[in-house]
This record gives structure tokens, sequence and C-alpha cells, in this order.
């Protein structure tokens, strides 16, 4: 049993980096076969179809999100905090090329020709993560400590959106560096513009525009 479930383990870890490199389209069985070192019969053994192989990474890739989501939850309290550790975690893994690119991400630029229960269990990430990014924005809104422009869903959606494009451009212009200068100004913007500070007052406002608008 542990031999077929390090086989499998295997033959998913290598699916997902034949994915991040080329897209659903962009390997065989053939290639996996060669690269774990077994039999294409052994991989249809595990995953019968590449359908089954691909959406059994896809639904793996989401739980281990979840679970990462949720330990970050477990040790860090402050909204902002979260979304940086969030957005740090892609800044290292794409620097050292170790997850250059999300799977989901990458697959849904590929929605249109990905079989039908594939593009189930992309979709099912989106929500997922949008709905994470979701609480966290509206949690930080609440408490004053994130400065939102529109709805907590919008801004979760639009920051899921910048750290993916950042991935992308990170990868079109080969420079993992990319990825900060595009995240970086988009996390300033979200942090709350009137920190606790001398020109707040005890209840947590600034009053600098009411002051202005006084002395007019």
């Amino acid at each position: 049993m542990k031999n077929s479930s390090t086989t499998s383990d295997n033959i998913l870890a290598c699916a997902r980096n034949l994915i991040v490199a080329g897209g659903y389209n962009g390997f065989s069985y053939a290639d996996i076969a060669d690269m774990v070192g077994i039999r294409k019969a052994s991989i249809h053994h595990h995953f019968p179809s590449k359908v089954d192989l691909v959406r059994t990474l896809v639904a793996r890739y989401r739980e281990e999100a979840e679970l990462g989501m949720a330990n970050l939850e477990l040790q860090v309290s402050d909204p902002l905090e979260l979304l940086r550790l969030y957005a740090g975690y892609w800044e290292a893994c794409i620097a050292d090329a170790s997850a250059p690119f999300c799977i989901c991400a990458l697959l849904a630029s590929q929605l249109p020709v990905l079989p039908e229960e594939v593009g189930l269990e992309v979709r099912a990430h989106f929500r997922s993560l949008s709905g994470w990014l979701t609480s966290v924005l509206e949690r930080g809104a609440r408490h004053g400590q994130l400065q939102l422009t529109s709805t907590p869903l919008a801004e979760a959606e639009a920051f899921m959106a910048a750290v993916h494009g950042a991935m992308l451009s990170a990868r079109a212009y080969g420079d993992p560096k990319i990825f900060g200068v595009v995240t970086g100004p988009l996390l300033e913007r979200l942090a709350s513009r009137f920190p606790c500070d001398e020109s707040r007052d005890g209840d947590g406002c600034s009053h600098d525009d009411q002051d202005e608008r006084s002395s007019t």
C-alpha cells in the first residue's frame, strides 16, 4: 500500500510540473512514464485516463491550498499580514522556481478546451480562494485595518486576478522580481490610509478632512 501511494504521489507531482511547464495538452502518459521511471500501464492502473489524473491533481491542489490558508489563519490574525503572507508565498515560489505558476490559474486560461470534469475542479478552486480572500478583506475593513474601494468580494476578485497576472508577467519577462513589482503597490493600497498615530484621536478616526472643512 505504501509503494502504491508513493507511486501515485510521484505521478501527480510529475503531472503538476508538466502542466506548469506546458499546460493540459503539453504532456502525455509517455512523458510521465519516462520521468517517473514506470510503465504507462502503471499510470493507467492509478489513473485510468488523463482526465482522472488531472481532475485528481486539481482536487488535491485545492485541498492543500485550503489547508494552507487555514493554517495561516491559526498563526496570524491581522488581515493585511495574511494577504502579505499569501502574496509572499507565491513570490518565494516564483523566485526559487519551486512553484512558478498556480496550476489552476494556468488551467483556467485553457478552460474552453479542458474536459468538463477538470474545468469543474478549476472553478471550485477559484471559488474557494475567492471566498477566503473575501472573508479576510471583509474582516480587515470591519476592523479598520484595510482600506477597500469596493465590496470585499470585488476586492477579493481583483486581488486574485492581480496575483495571477503578476505570475504571468514574471513568466513573460523572465524576471521573478516582477511579481513583487505588481503586488507590492496593491498591498500598499489595501493598507489603511490612516495608521494609528498622532493624526488619529481617541475614537480611532482621522479628522483631518473635518478640520480642513471647518477652516474653510
